[in-house]
């Protein structure tokens, strides 16, 4: 299994009281898996002060700001369901993919999670997953393109 996707990073039942704790959830289990330093989860929520990082279909893609981009150690991603649900700006969003990326490796990060997102019935799968072996299968195809 690639590094990209840490098993420790696939979270399905959380809860978040609001977007910004989603937010920090998702930058913690980045640093848990050692992936970004602690700092990084600070420029996520930045990131979305400046910009929503919501994609549409109750998805929400939190990533960093160019500046901190320094303090990534590896790409990773987090993948964190919110069965009840997170307020984000109005729109309910259940699913949650933080982006660790070096580089412009979130350039093709983004791109691959589009082309499952955009596929009403993998989207869905991703959504109502309540076991990482269903994320990993979903998500198994962005490992083999970035790398």
């Amino acid at each position: 299994m690639s590094e990209l996707l840490d098993r420790r990073a696939i979270k399905l039942a959380e809860k978040a009281a609001d977007r910004d704790e989603a937010i920090r959830l998702c930058g913690e289990a980045l640093v848990e898996i050692g992936a970004v330093e602690p700092g990084y989860v600070d420029t996520m929520l930045a990131r979305e002060r400046s910009v929503s990082t919501y994609v549409g279909e109750g998805v929400a893609i939190p990533h960093g700001t160019f500046g901190g981009k320094e303090l990534v150690r590896r790409d990773a991603l987090a993948v964190l369901r919110f069965p009840e649900g997170v307020d984000w700006g109005g729109e309910p969003v259940h699913l949650c993919v933080g982006i660790a990326a070096a580089g412009d490796g979130h350039v093709e990060l983004l791109a691959a999670l589009a082309e499952i997102l955009l596929d009403e019935d993998q989207a869905r799968e991703l959504r109502e997953a309540t076991d990482p072996e269903t994320v990993e299968r979903l998500l198994g195809t962005i490992q083999e393109d970035s790398e």
